[in-house]
């Protein structure tokens, strides 16, 4: 199931088309989207594509928009799930998605789909495979296994799934040995309906930011020293000590590794260096399938290096005014 692109409203007035702007973590996604907002005609509204910023007392870590930024420009989608709560899944998100951007559009603004998460951006491109339900007692028994273990298991029984999946996602390479333990078949054998390359939708226009890649690292570990500074330590341990973190919310990155710190694993100075080095590695993953996103025809892919949040969006709303206004 795919989002409805056309909301109950007047037909005879235009549907503001979804935009999505991606990028990898510390690329400047936040900032470029408030300025799309403001200069879009009917003006637009962000909703975050982001698995751990949908988590609620997790502003900090998971870099969600300050109260200011929220203030310039409307958002949906963000810290409002409960972290202790039941896995928040993609389908979860495209239901919410779906609601929020019939909203938008119902306004006459633009929906811009800031992300963010791969798996969030290609349900609202491609719909989603649901797969059965959650089955406590097989994730009691996967989640005794390593890393290692539960990717050398899944190589075993589904090589087309361990290949996609990187072998540090553990949430994603339990579901699919739950799935495979639950139905007898492999995960890979369900999704055959979904292709390799991600596919586009008439309503949707990507732009995805694309800053190099030393750059990138820079700005990570700028932002790492920000959150620290700005109370993230303290963020974690509140949470912690309210009994506030789930499964799925203790997996977010500098979440796992800051609880190891005030859990006496680690220095504070070896959490932060871990946070750093995960953080990288996420952005690679991202960078990978944000190359897949930007080789859809008509995908605009920009180098926001040397260029103010202003100057990005300038150059979007340039080339987007064409095809969303009507002739």
């Amino acid at each position: 199931m795919t989002i409805d692109p056309t909301p109950s409203r007047d037909a005879a007035v235009p549907v503001p088309p979804i935009i999505a702007l991606l990028g990898p973590t510390a690329s400047g996604k936040t900032a470029v989207s408030i300025e799309l907002a403001r200069r879009l005609p009917g003006g637009g509204e962000c909703l975050l594509a982001d698995s751990m910023q949908v988590y609620r007392g997790m502003s900090i870590g998971t870099a969600q928009p300050t109260a200011e930024e929220r203030a310039e420009a409307p958002h949906h989608l963000c810290g409002f799930a409960d972290p202790r709560g039941a896995e928040f899944t993609v389908r979860d998100w495209l239901d919410e998605a779906n609601r929020a951007i019939e909203s938008i559009r119902g306004r006459g603004a633009h929906p811009i789909v800031v992300g963010g998460t791969n798996l969030y951006i290609r349900s609202m491109l491609e719909g989603v495979f649901d797969g059965p339900g959650r089955d406590d007692a097989i994730r009691r028994d996967l989640e005794a296994y390593d890393d290692e273990g539960l990717h050398q298991r899944l190589r075993k029984i589904d090589p087309p799934s361990a290949d996609r999946i990187h072998r540090n996602d553990r949430r994603r390479m339990i579901r699919a040995l739950e799935v495979h333990a639950i139905t007898g078949r492999p995960l890979s054998d369900h999704k055959q309906q979904w292709t390799d390359a991600p596919r586009s939708r008439p309503d949707v226009r990507l732009v995805v930011l694309d800053r190099p890649v030393d750059q990138l690292n820079k700005r990570i570990n700028a932002r790492v020293k920000a959150m620290l500074d700005s109370g993230f330590l303290d963020e974690v341990d509140r949470l912690r000590t309210e009994g506030g973190l789930g499964p799925q919310a203790r997996e977010a990155v500098g979440y796992r590794e800051l609880l190891d710190h005030l859990e006496g694993g680690c220095t504070l100075e070896a959490a932060v260096e871990r946070i750093k080095i995960r953080t990288r590695r996420y952005g690679k993953q991202q960078r990978t399938w944000l190359r897949r996103f930007a080789a859809i025809p008509g995908t605009i892919r920009l180098d926001p290096t040397d260029r103010t949040a202003s100057e990005v969006a300038d150059a979007v709303v340039r080339t987007l005014i064409p095809a969303i206004e009507p002739s």
